[in-house]
């Protein structure tokens, strides 16, 4: 490797966004406007940001326009919907825990445990404008269906009007209860407030741009959110028995997303990664969104070249990345050297494409290393655990004494007393 290789690779760990104090007061001023106004606010802001005039009676999305929608897809869009539908329901279904109560007594006789209950209301923010997602509806709101969330309330912007039908396909399909034509840090602070006509939600999840992750930031506290998701990843690690043409779609297939979007090849032969870079000038001579990869490339594009592949491994593992696609002949072997992840597409036919639509694990994953700590979207994120205790009157005999030790020792004579006074009863 060159000599000044960690140094450089510290850049890519540490990349940083532009300074973000002016979206930071923006945001904040939107958010205030929507607490103090609500409706009129939304409104205002939706006609200013998105060139469309609504009232609280047009916000929300019909069910006929809905019906619509679906009826307005092609039978080929349906079924392909459908199927990423039974496949993402299938895998958050078996990633389902017992819900109800678990208990235990242990051994003074107090009984102990938890019960699991979902959320009952939460808010899917879908993107619109530059682009449409319709995966997203599916990945954020089937798993929160799955779970047992009563009800979802999804937000989506349309600019000048303009819907994508697949996007409220998508919703049909999901099951979702309401949806409403508003997007932006707005429509996030409807959700965490509520309004007139928005309902107040439990959570809110969905990627956004930089004005919605602000606003999910700035309102977390008074509302559970997901994450905040930066950039698309993907890192590949690849050895010389690849198709150049296979790893180079692969590496633009995030690039695509957003100028700020990372690629980043490692390998140990020179030759593919040649042929790789070569490769990705040839595509990008016709791919619609040229302009977005080569911007991501120039600005987050990566190659690395290492002298083997454990040492890849270990790269690997620092930078976390959303996606990492072990393009080797036996990828089980390296995973108990990855230890940070939010999803790993084993073998040379798992392109991350196939996670962003019809694999059936969540396409929502921890960005900019948050891979360390962070995990996947899944049902665990609509549900809430309650610790349960039930001591009697025997077994705080035998806790009690060392609870009013320890509440002595920090002077809370409150909490002491509390426990004293059951004590004294049954002494």
């Amino acid at each position: 490797m060159q000599e000044d290789f960690e140094q450089r690779f510290q850049k890519i760990l540490h990349w940083d966004e532009e300074n973000l104090s002016e979206v930071e007061k923006n945001v904040a001023a939107i958010l205030l406007k929507i607490r103090q106004q609500g409706d009129a606010a939304l409104l205002q802001f939706t006609q200013q940001f998105d060139h469309l005039a609504l009232t609280p009676q047009t916000m929300r999305v019909t069910q006929a326009e809905i019906d619509q929608a679906w009826d307005a897809i092609t039978i080929t869009q349906q079924e392909a919907l459908r199927l990423a539908a039974e496949r993402i329901r299938a895998y958050h279904s078996w990633q389902m825990p017992p819900m109800g109560i678990r208990q235990f007594e242990d051994p003074s006789g107090t009984l102990l445990g938890e019960r699991l209950t979902p959320l009952q209301r939460v808010g899917l923010y879908v993107p619109g404008g530059k682009a449409s997602y319709p995966s997203s509806v599916l990945m954020n709101a089937i798993p929160a269906r799955v779970a047992g969330v009563q009800e979802l309330i999804m937000v989506a912007p349309t600019p000048d009007g303009l819907c994508n039908p697949m996007v409220l396909a998508a919703a049909k399909l999901a099951e979702v209860d309401q949806v409403y034509r508003i997007g932006g840090a707005q429509a996030i602070a409807a959700l965490a407030y509520g309004t007139h006509t928005i309902p107040k939600v439990d959570k809110i999840v969905g990627p956004g741009n930089i004005y919605v992750a602000t606003a999910k930031r700035q309102l977390f506290g008074q509302v559970g959110i997901d994450m905040i998701a930066g950039p698309s990843e993907i890192l590949v690690i690849a050895d010389k028995h690849n198709k150049p043409a296979w790893i180079a779609a692969d590496l633009l297939s995030q690039a695509e997303h957003d100028a700020d979007a990372r690629s980043i090849l490692i390998t140990n032969h020179p030759p593919l990664a040649e042929a790789v870079l070569a490769a990705m000038e040839t595509f990008l001579l016709d791919l619609k969104r040229s302009d977005i990869c080569r911007a991501a490339l120039a600005k987050r594009g990566v190659i690395i070249l290492v002298p083997d592949l454990h040492e890849a491994c270990c790269l690997a593992s620092q930078i976390a990345p959303e996606h990492l696609e072990l393009s080797v002949a036996n990828p089980d072997t390296f995973l108990p050297h990855i230890h940070n992840a939010g999803a790993i597409f084993m073998g040379r036919y798992t392109p991350e494409a196939m996670g962003d639509y019809v694999a059936g694990p969540n396409h929502v994953l921890p960005t900019a290393g948050t891979a360390r700590f962070s995990s996947p979207l899944g049902v665990f994120d609509f549900i809430k655990r309650t610790s349960l205790i039930r001591c009697t009157a025997a077994s705080i005999l035998t806790t009690g004494p060392a609870a009013a030790t320890l509440a002595d020792s920090e002077g809370l004579t409150a909490h002491q007393l509390s426990i004293l006074l059951r004590l004294k009863e049954k002494s």
